[in-house]
């Protein structure tokens, strides 16, 4: 069953905002998954506070997003993650089928 890895950022650094970006795409890609949102339009519909930044990645499993996020390749991304961006991070598995 599918899992999506998702992110409401606000970008810090631009310049290192780049440098993770890329690392990350590399290592996304090498564990399986694939973006599906990218920091397009978004519209508040319902609810409160700030409209962040959103990202959605599809995994294939909840375990290869774990991997992914937990891998060596990924902790080079996480060290520069810290001063590029703020980020809340959210987990979740998708609909069986």
């Amino acid at each position: 069953m599918a899992a999506y890895v998702i992110s409401e950022v606000e970008f810090r650094d631009p310049a290192l905002v780049a440098q993770y970006r890329a690392i990350a795409q590399d290592t996304i890609e090498r564990y399986g998954g694939r973006y599906l949102v990218r920091g397009g339009a978004a519209e508040l519909v319902e609810g409160s506070g700030e409209l962040r930044t959103m990202i959605i990645v599809e995994f294939p499993s909840m375990e290869a997003a774990r991997q992914w996020y937990r891998s060596p390749e990924y902790a080079e991304a996480l060290k520069v993650r810290r001063d590029a961006l703020e980020r809340r991070l959210i987990f979740v598995e998708g609909v069986p089928g």
